[in-house]
């Protein structure tokens, strides 16, 4: 009974130290949605998917190695009623994960938003909280 009590501390503990709790500024929210980019370098449209998305940035997968501080223009494709719709966004690369694991080797990339015009920022905060119909 005591040993139960223990581990019931020490969990709250965890749960509430800083170190554990999510200490971004805006929720993020796991998605799966197509998108394009573009490297001012090369005009020509790779693709990718949004894992997860916040208000200031996402989190996306690529099978393109590029690196970290590269800003790339943004096409994310979502579907809005029968139609497909989209928004776009300029975003800078701040970190790259790199997943030897899958075949074609993937990159994970956090991007930060460095533009979004308002309409396009009304589409994401919709999807965000999951109003698009």
């Amino acid at each position: 009974m005591m040993e139960r009590q223990m581990l019931t501390d020490l969990k709250d503990k965890v749960e509430t130290s800083k170190y554990f709790r999510d200490r971004r500024k805006y929720p993020r929210v796991c998605m799966d949605l197509p998108l394009e980019y573009w490297v001012k370098r090369n005009m020509h449209a790779r693709g990718g998917i949004v894992v997860d998305a916040s208000e200031t940035g996402f989190l996306i997968r690529s099978t393109e190695d590029i690196p970290v501080g590269t800003r790339l223009k943004i096409a994310v494709l979502f579907p809005k009623e029968y139609e497909l719709a989209n928004f776009e966004v300029f975003a800078e690369i701040v970190w790259r994960r790199v997943n030897e694991d899958l075949r074609p080797k993937s990159y994970q990339y956090g991007l930060k938003f460095v533009q979004i015009l308002e309409e396009d920022q009304i589409k994401l905060k919709q999807l965000l909280i999951g109003r698009v119909k």
